[in-house]
């Protein structure tokens, strides 16, 4: 697309035509030299000159015409995607205990392990997040921050890429991986804070009470999303030693004000991650932004090349 800044400036080209219409023409002056007939005939104007004069007045007209254009501000309207800032910080707190090593996620007909699955539909999202300030926290026996929030998408997917199991452990500390989030998220001057939760066992550790961590995320306006991944949960398998606790993640979604999801396979992992872009929405999915970009440059550059031409052309006559 194409546009003018000020169009405007175009009613400016008439004025050389008008002002020579308007005006009187200018008396001679008095002082006139005289010169010998032979002389007078030889500096009388021939055809060259009258083709001169013809050419100046084409340059003139050139070089009003692109100073007006240039004056008037030519430019493109090239669609460019908004990257601007949304306001909304999101946490991921991951399980990283020894269930998570359990392969029961088909991956493209490969069967695969419960953490390979989260990091490739976690690593997705993060990086369709733009505009978002993303950060990751893991826990096991303890939770740490593996990547701060941060507008570097690219550094926080690497983060998950990287996450191994057995770093910090290899039981469950749901409460503090939780609490360690929220005290990110708490300090944060975001507009929007949200954690996302993700486990796939029960709380081992007991030093907090999930719930009550959740209530505080509310008191700090925290939405807290949780996801229970696993063929198995304690409600229908009590016995199980590796269900996950599906009561206390939907309690601690209820108590922030966020929304809790079972993922039993790959398709509720990928369905999980698409209804989270809409409970959250995607920065990515925005309209594009129209950004001008000036081209006056170039009408200006044929008024400068009308210019010189008028200057030789004179030269020439003289």
């Amino acid at each position: 697309m194409f546009d003018f800044a000020t169009p405007l400036a175009f009613l400016l080209l008439p004025l050389p035509f008008l002002a020579r219409w308007l005006l009187p023409p200018r008396a001679p002056g008095d002082g006139a030299v005289y010169l010998p007939d032979r002389i007078a005939r030889a500096a009388a104007p021939g055809r060259a000159s009258a083709t001169a004069r013809r050419l100046s007045t084409l340059l003139l007209a050139l070089l009003w015409v692109g100073l007006v254009t240039a004056l008037a501000g030519p430019q493109r309207l090239v669609p460019t995607r908004d990257l601007t800032a949304s306001g909304r910080e999101i946490l991921l707190a991951l399980d990283m205990s020894g269930s998570m090593l359990i392969e029961d996620f088909d991956i493209d007909g490969v069967q695969s392990t419960r953490l390979e699955a989260v990091k490739q539909v976690a690593q997705r999202f993060v990086e369709e997040r733009t505009g978002d300030r993303i950060g990751l926290v893991l826990f096991a026996d303890r939770a740490y921050v593996a990547a701060p929030p941060t507008f570097d998408l690219p550094a926080v997917s690497r983060a998950i890429e990287e996450a191994t199991i057995g770093i910090t452990g290899r039981s469950t500390a749901i409460a503090d991986g939780l609490g360690l989030a929220l005290k990110r998220s708490a300090a944060s001057d975001a507009t929007s804070r949200v954690i996302v939760l993700m486990s796939d066992g029960r709380d081992t550790a007991k030093r907090l009470d999930a719930v009550q961590v959740a209530r505080l995320a509310a008191e700090h306006g925290v939405r807290v999303h949780t996801i229970a991944l696993g063929p198995e949960d304690l409600e229908t398998r009590p016995a199980s030693r590796d269900a996950v606790d599906t009561v206390t993640l939907r309690a601690i979604a209820e108590a922030s004000g966020g929304k809790s999801y079972r993922v039993r396979g790959m398709e509720d992992l990928t369905a999980m991650a698409e209804d989270l872009d809409r409970l959250e929405p995607n920065p990515s999915s925005r309209p594009p932004v129209i950004v001008p970009q000036p081209v006056w440059i170039w009408p200006a550059l044929l008024a400068l090349l009308a210019a010189l031409g008028i200057g030789m052309n004179r030269r020439a006559e003289a």
